[in-house]
């Protein structure tokens, strides 16, 4: 027996030694899973990787912080990277209070507050977008490094046009609605269970939940004077829909870098994560150090 206990103990070791030895050759982080509670009283989750200089990760509506999956594993070697579940989505609470922009950019407040940050770089992608800018009307932009925005209008010129469609008003077979909606996200292929797990996943969230997050009371000038307020650098990362406004923004407003995805979907750091983290990291690694 004894043999055998050693036997099974210098077997694990060897398993241990393996993995600590391809870590370090890898520079490998591990994943870990928090939670804190906001200011008004909901659970709200998050992941991090890695340490350094924050990047804060914000999805889209009803998508998961795993979402970010290719960010986190890219970037947690070199930079403290958190990727958030709002509320009512991933592995947060699901509530019916508070499913509304106003409240989501307070979370994002909280969130910031909670994980004490010197200051953040904030990705944020489709709802993320607004759910950002609207903190940085809230709270103002001190721990703010740079913006990262992904695939959403910021209320300049032209206004977006052909933008998908999503299931908003209860349709009578949700499930099928928002799986169709879900791999509208995508232009390249992307696997059956990839898809299962992300409709799985955005199902979650409550219908009325749902419902309500995309009412948004503010107007196209409110997000435009947000973003030409602040100064902070901001890498501007679109489809073709967006690429006039782009185009106008690196135009008009100091220290924004635009890039343009033509052949990606909505969700292009997915459809085209190897380019969008060169660009990221390019971005980062000039502006984090000026």
């Amino acid at each position: 027996m004894r043999r055998k206990i050693n036997g099974l103990w210098n077997s694990n070791c060897l398993v241990l030694l393996f993995v600590m030895c391809t870590c370090v050759i890898d520079n490998c982080v591990a994943e870990e899973s928090h939670y804190f509670t906001s200011s008004d009283g909901v659970r709200l989750h998050y992941i991090t990787e890695g340490t350094g200089e924050t990047l804060l990760f914000v999805p889209g509506w009803l998508m998961p912080a795993d979402i970010w999956r290719h960010q986190l594993e890219y970037f947690g070697r070199n930079y403290h990277v958190i990727a958030f579940d709002p509320r009512s989505q991933g592995d947060s609470q699901l509530t019916p209070s508070g499913n509304n922009i106003r409240r989501r950019a307070e979370d994002l407040n909280d969130l910031i507050e909670h994980i004490q940050a010197r200051r953040v770089v904030i990705i944020g992608w489709s709802l993320g977008v607004l759910e950002t800018l609207l903190y940085i009307r809230t709270h103002g932009d001190a721990k703010v490094a740079a913006l990262v925005f992904v695939d959403n209008s910021v209320g300049e010129e032209p206004p977006p046009q052909g933008r998908a469609t999503v299931p908003d008003r209860g349709p009578r077979d949700r499930e099928r609605e928002v799986a169709d909606f879900v791999r509208s996200m995508f232009n390249s292929p992307q696997s059956p269970e990839y898809l299962t797990w992300l409709t799985g996943e955005a199902m979650r969230t409550p219908l009325e939940a749902s419902i309500s997050l995309l009412s948004i009371p503010y107007p196209r000038t409110f997000w435009r004077s947000v973003i030409y307020k602040t100064r902070k650098p901001l890498l501007y990362a679109v489809t073709t829909s967006l690429r006039g406004q782009a185009e106008n923004l690196r135009r008009k407003r100091k220290g924004t870098s635009i890039e343009v995805f033509a052949d990606a979907g909505h969700a292009l750091f997915v459809d085209d994560y190897e380019r969008f983290n060169s660009i990221l990291d390019a971005f980062l690694d000039k502006t984090l150090k000026e």
